[in-house]
């Protein structure tokens, strides 16, 4: 069994670490992160500069672009042998509901999908990597149990969300689907040391759709949320409209 771990908080990140020993008893485990931090970078791909791989003393190898392009460099060259599977995180902060649009750590496991290996990003509700362990615990658990006992033959992605309490105190696991945020909140707007005018983008928008059967009620409520994504973007319910729209 080969499994690679990836992220988006950068190699250095705590998460990145206690990923990588949770997969240690599954067999041979390559580490392939980015340089620095690249939270929100969604599925961004590198194309006007070259990019470079560099190994770090701890043996982790890290590459100066974004989490998909670390998984894909490893899966189209870097690497000697094809991974059975891919895993991402932990993340520093959840990626929940409309997160997963923007997050890195969910594109560098749909990476992998997109390539046709079965993928899971892992986050940790809140930041600052209070009780990683249980977050590590969680993906160690659910590692082993979709590897002896696959969902399904071919590729699948799955979203998994852990709460941030003692591993004892979990209510158990919930399949999920996205919930939905309200809209971000407004840029922040400052002066540089020129007076000329710079935006931050603003804090993602609080929950919006969370109801039950939501990732956000799940996690709300102590629960481990687990929910499988796909990549087709087509609005299959709208089609008959659209059908119908385009007639004479």
């Amino acid at each position: 069994m080969r499994i690679l771990v990836s992220n988006d908080d950068g190699y250095l990140a705590p998460g990145l670490a206690a990923l990588v020993e949770a997969c240690k008893a599954y067999g041979e485990v390559d580490v392939i992160a980015p340089e620095a931090n690249a939270s929100g970078t969604s599925n961004a791909l590198t194309l006007q500069r070259p990019l470079t791989v560099q190994t770090a003393a701890n043996g982790f190898r890290y590459v100066n672009g974004t989490p998909s392009d670390c998984v894909h460099v490893a899966l189209t060259g870097l690497l000697p042998q094809r991974p059975d599977l891919v895993v991402s995180g932990i993340n520093n902060g959840e990626n929940m509901g409309d997160d997963t649009v923007y997050s890195g750590t969910v594109a560098a496991a749909m990476e992998a999908y997109l390539f046709g290996i079965p993928a899971i990003a892992f986050s940790l509700q809140h930041k600052g990597w209070a009780e990683l362990d249980t977050a590590a615990a969680v993906a160690h658990e659910l590692i082993g149990r979709v590897l002896q006992r696959p969902p399904s033959a071919g590729p699948w992605l799955l979203n998994v969300n852990v709460p941030q309490r003692p591993k004892a105190a979990l209510a158990g696991w919930k399949l999920t689907r996205l919930g939905k945020r309200h809209a971000s909140e407004p840029v922040i707007r400052q002066l540089n040391p020129r007076g000329e005018p710079i935006y931050w983008i603003g804090a993602a928008g609080s929950a919006r759709e969370a109801g039950e059967g939501t990732d956000f009620q799940a996690v709300e409520t102590g629960h481990v949320s687990i929910t499988p994504l796909q990549v087709d973007l087509t609005d299959h319910a709208a089609m008959p409209a659209w059908s119908g729209w385009l007639r004479p």
